[in-house]
């Protein structure tokens, strides 16, 4: 699953439980679905700035590489 396609997910699980018109036991999973989307949302949103963090850029500002985050 991609990140757009686990938003789009999360999203999906929201509005259902904004409604509220959902039974309880649904709710219930629903909820547990949604802490799962949002965990591997922030997973890859996590390591997506890591690997920005590791671009390298001259003395123009123009990106030359990467290199490791702890050096």
């Amino acid at each position: 699953m991609s990140f757009e396609q686990a938003m789009r997910a999360l999203e999906e699980v929201v509005g259902h439980l904004e409604k509220g018109d959902v039974p309880l036991e649904r709710s219930i999973e629903l909820y547990e679905r949604g802490a799962l989307l949002k965990a591997r949302c922030a997973a890859t949103l996590a390591a997506a700035e890591e690997k920005v963090a590791r671009i390298t850029t001259d003395a123009g500002g123009a990106a030359r590489g990467t290199e490791p985050l702890d050096p």
